[in-house]
């Protein structure tokens, strides 16, 4: 699952995320994935969890393990996840080279 990159402001905001929730860092993954819906068709969904499908993808970059379904992956190949901590407003930042259209807040795209 290589093709989906995280950068090392987004694992670091990620570690942040996961000591202020108190979970356990030697357990808990963050699942990357798509979901139909949102405004172009598409929405992104991230979620730390502790629970692994026996279908999941798995790697680990920057520290952070990423695990992601396989029907997801056919959608974010090549997609790279950061973090933006900006004055507009802060938040997970996708680069998709798979969509066609996005949204204008970032959170949904079409292929």
């Amino acid at each position: 699952m290589s093709s989906v990159l995280l950068t090392e402001t987004a694992a670091r905001e990620i570690k942040t995320i996961i000591d202020q929730q108190e979970l356990d860092d030697e357990k808990v993954c963050l699942r990357v994935g798509v979901k139909g819906g949102g405004c172009s068709g598409f929405s992104y969904v991230l979620d730390l969890t502790e629970v692994m499908k026996d279908t999941d993808e798995e790697i680990e970059q920057h520290g952070v393990r990423i695990i992601c379904d396989p029907k997801s992956l056919l959608y974010l190949g090549g997609t790279t996840i950061d973090f933006k901590d900006e004055i507009m407003g802060r938040g997970f930042v996708f680069q998709n080279p798979n969509a066609n259209t996005t949204c204008g807040c970032g959170s949904s795209f079409a292929v």
